[in-house]
């Protein structure tokens, strides 16, 4: 036994190198034939790649098919992942329409309990961005409405969220808007709940500072800040964001305008109230005329 597998080995030994020894010429006899540059090895090439690639298309079908079957897999995941978030994003929007709706009846309740009264005078019209000013120091944008319109210096501007800023320069087809990031603008504002009094001044930048505070410690970023109406500069409760804080600790506001996509803007007419030049018959009651008249004093 000992001797007839020493001469298998004998035989099969060198038959091995024998193969491996033909199959690194051809290896490398492919590989100088891809690596020459020349016209005729390129024929070559190209015929050797169209008699074995057509014949080689039996081999790929299961790879092609594993590869599709794993593609659709991968989809099937992104769907069933996606098809999650739809669902909780549904349960959250439903809570918010909830909510929205209970708020919606309870100013609805409170309006009718207070016997409140709009101020028929606050309308609107709407104006398109026609051009930006695009400069660093001066930011302000183009509508197209004007004169034509009815359009006044000084009305406030607004995306339909918020305030955007207020008009300044009319001409007979455009109005030019300075928006409230410009440096050159300052709103008196409110913020709530705490009721504290303040002028949101504008500096070139997306948060607005705040400004002339009464007293610092009452508000907390998150609070609401709308516009109180001082001065006549605007009309008051318009929104304006929230309050935020900046890593150097100074106040901003957090705008709610998007002025990264303004393409259409509110212009707000608003007429101040009229100016009440006699306060006294506001006070005490108007006496009638003849009361006022002094008596006619007889002849003798």
């Amino acid at each position: 036994m000992a001797k007839d597998r020493s001469q298998r080995d004998e035989y099969t030994t060198p038959l091995r190198r024998l193969l491996l020894g033909i199959v690194v010429l051809c290896l490398l006899g492919i590989f100088l034939i891809w690596r020459i540059d020349s016209p005729r090895v390129e024929r070559f090439r190209a015929q050797v790649v169209d008699t074995v690639v057509p014949s080689m298309e039996w081999a790929m079908v299961p790879v092609t098919a594993a590869v599709n079957l794993v593609r659709d897999f991968q989809s099937y995941q992104r769907l069933s992942d996606q098809n999650q978030e739809l669902r909780s994003e549904l349960r959250i929007m439903r809570a918010w329409k909830e909510a929205a709706l209970q708020l919606e009846q309870e100013n609805a309740r409170l309006l009718d309990l207070n016997n409140v009264r709009l101020d028929p005078r606050l309308t609107y019209i709407t104006g398109v961005v026609m051009a930006d000013s695009g400069s660093p120091f001066r930011q302000s944008v183009l509508l197209n409405v004007g004169e034509r319109d009815g359009i006044r210096d000084g009305w406030a501007t607004m995306d339909g969220i918020g305030v955007v800023g207020r008009i300044s320069g009319v001409g007979p087809d455009t109005a030019r808007v300075i928006l409230m990031t410009d440096a050159s603008s300052a709103i008196p504002a409110t913020i709530q709940p705490s009721g504290q009094t303040a002028l949101i001044t504008g500096d070139n930048t997306q948060s607005p500072s705040v400004e002339f505070l009464e007293n610092r410690e009452l508000v907390r970023p998150g609070d609401r800040v709308v516009t109180s109406g001082d001065g006549g500069v605007f009309p008051g409760g318009l929104l304006i964001g929230q309050i935020t804080e900046d890593p150097g600790g100074r106040l901003r506001v957090r705008l709610s305008a998007d002025f990264e996509r303004l393409e259409f803007l509110r212009v707000l007419r608003f007429h101040l109230a009229p100016v009440i030049s006699d306060p006294g018959g506001i006070v005490g009651p108007r006496q009638p005329e003849a009361a006022l008249t002094p008596p006619e004093v007889g002849d003798g």
